[in-house]
């Protein structure tokens, strides 16, 4: 099981961002839904790696969030408030956002297999560092590919040539991202299983 604590930086600075990103959350699959626990921050649980990966990615990125990933078991039954559960993941997840907060990458993962969370948190900063420096042409560029349209289709609709929709998305590190979101889901699944299991087979 994941615990995401994401906590707005330098809120005191800035506007309340908590009601519009847990609207954008909303469609998500989770266990339980995102919720502002206090102040400026929100928490969720989630059982799927791979969109765990790709949420915390896309919070960090947006430069707006500490992002901290708990790993662990959960106390069952769980309640329906997310704000209302408790467990190692839950501690983890609050030792990995505080962590968080004092890093220029501002994504931590904790849990108990900390070989296989070390390669998840590291993963998972490479991949938001190469998102973070995207210019906005790179961002707009990569959005249509993400929307499954082809290079020749997505430089239509932004009017400009094949070769400049190339070279946009080469700048923007287009190439690495499935497969770095790949490997944070698979370094979480396994710090997830070494979990369930009580270690490495």
């Amino acid at each position: 099981m994941f615990v995401l604590t994401v906590d707005q930086r330098g809120s005191r600075r800035d506007i309340d961002r908590v009601d519009a990103v847990l609207a954008a959350l909303e469609p998500l699959d989770t266990v339980r839904a995102f919720e502002r626990t206090a102040g400026d921050e929100i928490q969720g649980i989630l059982d799927d790696p791979v969109t765990t990966a790709r949420l915390a990615v896309e919070l960090t990125a947006d430069g707006h969030w500490s992002v901290g990933i708990g790993a662990g078991a959960v106390d069952e039954p769980l309640p329906r408030s997310t704000r209302a559960g408790r467990g190692a993941a839950f501690v983890h997840a609050r030792d990995a956002v505080e962590a968080a907060k004092r890093q220029r990458i501002p994504l931590c993962v904790r849990g108990p297999e900390t070989r296989w969370c070390r390669h998840a948190q590291t993963a998972g900063r490479l991949i938001a560092d190469v998102v973070t420096a995207r210019s906005s042409a790179g961002r707009e560029a990569v959005e249509l590919m993400r929307r499954g349209l082809t290079q020749v289709e997505a430089a239509a609709e932004l009017d400009i040539t094949p070769q400049a929709m190339s070279q946009r998305l080469r700048a923007a590190g287009w190439d690495l991202e499935s497969d770095s979101l790949d490997l944070v889901a698979d370094a979480l699944a396994e710090a997830d299983r070494h979990t369930t299991t009580g270690g490495p087979e």
